[in-house]
């Protein structure tokens, strides 16, 4: 039984002219108890709105959600930018606390030192503001709050974005155990896709809204099947880069989604096109549960 299942997820924006935009166009994947799953693409392909959506916290009320998401349990979620994300007028004890009404306000203190503590946090924090914490505690006090809430699933979007390389892995860290120690699932939203390989069991590659490709991690980065994946990797530096060598880029942006999408969607920045690329592309399934949006995907 799957922990989240997600179909045709699609949210969309009233304009001002009184019309509709789309910027997240039929997302659909699952996560199974206890599996990370990475949802990767460049800045503004609708990750963050998708998890959004997710946890039904549509960024306005002019959001028009369609679709269907069941998830078997709670979700809670850590964001990428902690410092806003808490609030600097209360101490980061009461916040915590807010989480732990269901308990009897005796129990909440030991609880939120024990809470702490899981997170590598010592109990004085619990009296701090959060400007008195770094950017990791920050994030750590965060995780504390989304653990308060006993969730069954985790969206973790971008978590380790304002750390330091240490930090960054000292996060992920905890969030794996805390995975293999009660089974939570984890969407670990991301567009770094190094991060994605050693943390994710399987990732949907997003662009302009839509998953292009999915499948195993080792799979879709090891031998990806659509061009934008392969752009995305060829993008990764490498230690055995040559002194001067370039990296590979992908030419061209993210495409506006106020402007209607016809074919591909990537078909603009596309290396390899032909006449069936301007029709609308279909998600493709492969063999081993493979999927990609391409035509000339082999």
């Amino acid at each position: 039984m799957n922990l989240l299942t997600v179909e045709d997820l699609r949210v969309a924006f009233r304009t001002p002219g009184g019309g509709w935009v789309e910027p997240v166009r039929g997302v659909s994947f699952d996560i199974q108890p206890g599996e990370c799953v990475a949802l990767a693409g460049e800045s503004g392909c609708g990750k963050s709105l998708t998890a959004m959506a997710i946890a039904k916290l549509p960024p306005t009320d002019q959001a028009r959600v369609t679709g269907n998401v069941q998830c078997a349990g709670k979700i809670a979620c850590v964001f990428q930018d902690p410092a806003a994300s808490l609030n600097p007028l209360m101490r980061v004890g009461k916040q915590i606390a807010e989480c732990l009404r269901e308990l009897p306000r005796a129990q909440r203190e030991p609880e939120i030192a024990r809470l702490l503590a899981r997170v590598g946090l010592p109990p004085s924090t619990a009296r701090a503001y959060p400007h008195e914490l770094s950017g990791g505690m920050q994030q750590r006090a965060m995780l504390a709050m989304a653990l308060a809430l006993r969730p069954n699933l985790l969206i973790a979007d971008e978590p380790t974005t304002a750390l330091d390389v240490l930090m960054q892995r000292g996060v992920l860290d905890l969030i794996a155990e805390i995975s293999r120690d009660t089974g939570m699932g984890v969407l670990l939203i991301t567009h770094h896709l190094a991060l994605a390989a050693g943390r994710a069991r399987r990732i949907n590659i997003l662009y302009a809204g839509q998953v292009v490709e999915s499948g195993a991690v080792s799979d879709v980065l090891h031998a990806p099947l659509h061009p934008y994946t392969r752009g995305l990797v060829g993008a990764i530096p490498r230690l055995e880069m040559e002194p001067g060598g370039r990296l590979a880029e992908i030419p061209g942006v993210v495409p506006d989604p106020r402007v209607p999408v016809a074919g591909c969607a990537f078909l603009p920045r596309c290396p390899d096109t032909g006449e069936q690329c301007r029709a609308e592309q279909p998600l493709r399934v492969f063999p081993n549960g493979r999927c990609a949006r391409c035509c000339k995907a082999r």
